[in-house]
């Protein structure tokens, strides 16, 4: 096993042993001292890769899964799972130091909380190292059950509940519909391997294919990444513990939907139709999350429609990057490559200011208790650390300097001015709405991000209205948010060293031939004079300040829009008519009778094996070739069908039971004449414990009363069942005599030629039984014994209540 896969590998195993640690020595330490180890370790591991990374170099590793159907444990490192892998494993670790001071070790279930945690984290890893799609798909659906069991972790609250299952359910739609995208991308390549499909990248475009493809990858990519119109499963999604909204929401599973982009966008990028939909979406979904993250009285609310905005913001400069694959090469290609690069860059800025503000507002809410900014307001004072780290997070989210915000924010009003120049995609005439958008989108970005940390920290202080006495949090609870706030300088005055390590190869993996002609040069700075973007910036701030002082005369617009009418109405709407509609149809069919379960089973056998024989003309009866029927065969088929009537017809159930058995005996005999001891054996020995069974049964169960309504009347007659009755009769016999008459596939009995020499055995039947079906009766015999332990579990629990 490589160094690679025993990286991902870490968390899941560690996961195993976070139980014992948290029974053992909880009590002593808290659990996340020994979880936090995890993604430190991996993180350094990361952190050396970097210089190999930066020189241009790739890591392949692999290990055989299923070979047989080509699917493998293909692991690859290169500039962008590289940088996705430091943000997994280095925020990873600061939200669990976080929630070491966050979640007590008395009150929390934390065993549970680190070992969702881990298995989330191990799948990110695996997602984003993943070369071979359906090992990546694997990953991605483990996200989603880790993330859901994560944000219903407080699983008594009915929000909590609500969120998570909210998230589920939208989240692996897209998957399965990512999953058909990735089949069909498979069919036409005939590989699983993305490094080798962005050869074959204008076959795929070619292709019939491609467009259904697209689409359904895409529908996995906007639902995980909360791209509008799903992206009403984010706000739902605050009800979990703040660390898990500061890993998942602004670090991690969001952007996974935008690691899945910008991987595919060497093989789909450069069309019209990927330019358009990755844009217009991410456009649409920055500024739906912008105008909605105004009117919000919860702080966390407030930051998931941020986040929103953001991920439209990242997913919108994609779009625009990609059309750098359209042109090719050259200095055009270059300019709307620089999208690609604002993107990569952004999506490591938002996840230092928004790491930090989720753990802001974690903090003001453990220390006040409250988050409705409504309640809020003249924390400065109180709590001086924790404003200073919001005043750096929301400066920086409403891309303001000295910030590392105020950078990839002038990258993006770059790239959506430039992006009305363009000479394709009918960017002439439509063009122009891209800078508006952004523009008026930003204006709002401004405002909420005023609003958080004006309204929360300034104003009058109302220790009344708070549930704690309000104060600073305890130094533990600042590290985090520190480092992150530090960060967001940092990276202001230095971007170029990050350009240097990680923009560069990131943007090489995403657009490889602009790299390779060394046409594209990223060099960040916060001053590129008097410029489009520069004076874009000043009229956000301008326009942004004035609409944030009227705040109050003009926020009633939000009340035009009727509620019945928002997606998260028409989801709900949804979702309780489904359930309507499918416990109308349920209580239908579930009668509780075990007849009408079987007219059912029969019914759909009957259309499934009879149409199946009609529409491939297999009806092919041929008696040419059979052995005569001797007088005894005769006598013993006329003896099974009197003791077949006499069990439907018997008015005793020790007759039923002892016709049954006959008929079982009867069947036996057939094996003898065919010389079958040892089925005759089994099926001896079967029938004699069916019936002992059937016998003991029965004798508990109330004997017929010979007076009853039901008796005088009589049995009343149902044709339907006895049209059941023949019609399963007649397609078994058509099916049988078929079976003998026509060849579809190669028979199956060629196979088991061979088996004296293969296993040894002189009877084919022990053969098949014991060596070519070994595991099968293994595992038949397994359920057959919790069968057992289930019947006797139940009887002594059964048993004890009696005593009790």
């Amino acid at each position: 096993m490589t160094i690679l896969h025993i990286m991902i590998l870490i968390p899941f195993v560690f996961a195993i042993f976070v139980p014992l640690f948290y029974k053992y020595f909880n009590k002593r330490l808290h659990t996340g001292w020994f979880v936090i180890l995890i993604p430190i370790i991996i993180f350094v591991y990361l952190l050396q890769l970097i210089p190999k990374i930066a020189s241009g170099a790739t890591i392949y590793e692999t290990i055989p899964w299923i070979p047989s159907f080509g699917i493998n444990l293909d692991m690859y490192v290169d500039g962008l799972s590289l940088i996705f892998g430091l943000l997994i494993t280095g925020i990873g670790a600061l939200v669990i130091l976080y929630s070491i001071y966050y979640l007590s070790k008395e009150k929390e279930a934390l065993h549970n909380f680190y070992v969702y945690l881990l298995l989330f984290m191990g799948a990110m890893l695996g997602l984003v190292f993943s070369d071979n799609i359906l090992v990546l798909y694997v990953f991605w659906e483990l996200t989603s059950i880790s993330s859901f069991l994560l944000i219903a972790y407080w699983y008594e609250r009915e929000k909590s509940r609500y969120g998570a299952q909210k998230s589920m359910l939208i989240t692996i739609f897209g998957g399965l519909a990512m999953l058909s995208g990735f089949i069909m991308l498979s069919m036409i390549t005939d590989t699983y391997s993305i490094r080798e499909m962005f050869a074959m990248s204008e076959t795929i475009i070619a292709h019939d294919l491609f467009l259904p493809a697209m689409i359904l990858i895409l529908l996995g990519a906007f639902t995980k990444s909360a791209q509008f119109p799903f992206s009403i499963w984010l706000p739902d999604a605050m009800e979990a513990p703040t660390p898990i909204s500061a890993y998942l929401h602004s670090a991690t599973m969001v952007k996974a939907g935008i690691y899945l982009v910008a991987r595919l966008t060497p093989i789909f990028g450069g069309t019209a139709e990927w330019f358009w939909i990755i844009s217009t979406v991410g456009l649409i979904t920055l500024l739906y999350g912008s105008f909605n993250a105004v009117k919000q009285i919860d702080l966390k609310g407030l930051l998931a429609y941020s986040t929103i905005s953001q991920l439209g913001m990242i997913m919108s400069l994609l779009g625009i990057g990609s059309a750098a694959l359209y042109f090719g090469y050259g200095n055009e290609a270059a300019m709307y490559a620089a999208a690609i690069t604002a993107a990569i860059f952004h999506m490591i800025n938002h996840s230092t200011f928004k790491g930090a503000l989720f753990m802001v507002v974690g903090i003001v809410d453990h220390e006040t208790g409250t988050r409705d900014i409504r309640r809020l307001g003249g924390l400065m004072t109180v709590m001086p650390i924790t404003f200073t780290v919001a005043l750096i997070g929301s400066f920086a989210m409403a891309g303001l300097p000295p910030f590392n915000g105020f950078l990839s924010k002038e990258m993006f009003f770059a790239s959506v001015v430039k992006v009305m120049e363009m000479d394709a995609f009918n960017m002439e005439t439509l063009g122009v709405l891209f800078p508006i958008i952004a523009w008026v989108a930003s204006i709002f970005t401004f405002i909420y991000s005023m609003i958080l940390v004006f309204k929360t920290f300034r104003g009058k202080y109302k220790p009344e209205r708070l549930e704690k006495k309000a104060h600073e949090a305890p130094i533990g609870m600042l590290i985090a948010p520190i480092i992150l706030a530090s960060l967001v300088i940092v990276i202001f005055f230095f971007p170029n060293v990050i350009a240097d390590l990680l923009l560069v190869p990131a943007v090489a993996a995403i657009l490889p031939s602009l790299m390779e002609e060394n046409v594209l040069e990223i060099h960040i700075s916060a001053w590129h004079g008097f410029s489009a973007e520069l004076y874009m910036t000043i009229g956000v701030v301008v326009i942004g300040t004035i609409m944030y002082l009227t705040l109050k005369k003009w926020t009633k617009v939000y009340r035009l829009y009727p509620q019945n009418l928002t997606i998260n109405a028409l989801y709900n709407n949804g979702l309780e008519s489904s359930q309507r509609i499918a416990a109308s149809i349920t209580n239908k069919y579930m009668t509780g009778y075990t007849r009408d379960y079987l007219a059912y089973i029969f019914t759909f056998f009957v259309l499934l094996i009879g149409g199946t024989l009609i529409v491939s003309n297999s009806i092919t009866i041929d008696l040419t070739n059979d052995a005569p029927v001797n007088i005894f065969e005769m006598a013993i088929i006329l003896s099974m069908l009197v003791a077949a009537f006499t069990v439907l017809l018997a008015k005793s159930r020790l007759t039923a039971i002892i016709s049954l058995g006959v008929l079982g005996y009867l069947v036996s005999l057939f094996f003898v004449i065919f010389r079958a001891p040892d089925l005759a054996l089994t099926q001896l020995v079967v029938e004699t414990v069916t019936t002992a069974l059937f016998l003991l049964c029965f004798f508990h169960l109330p004997k017929f009363k010979e007076q009853t309504k039901k008796q005088k009347k009589g049995v009343p007659f149902k044709p339907l069942n006895l049209i059941i009755s023949i019609a399963v009769g007649a397609v078994v016999t058509v099916f049988a005599l078929s079976a003998n008459g026509t060849q579809i596939f190669e028979p199956i009995a060629s196979y088991y030629e061979d088996s004296y020499e293969l296993a040894g055995a002189k009877n084919i039947v022990n053969a098949i039984l014991v060596d070519f079906r070994g595991i099968d009766t293994m595992l038949e015999i397994f359920v057959l014994c919790i069968a057992a332990l289930s019947v006797y579990t139940m009887i002594k629990l059964r048993l004890s209540r009696r005593e009790k």
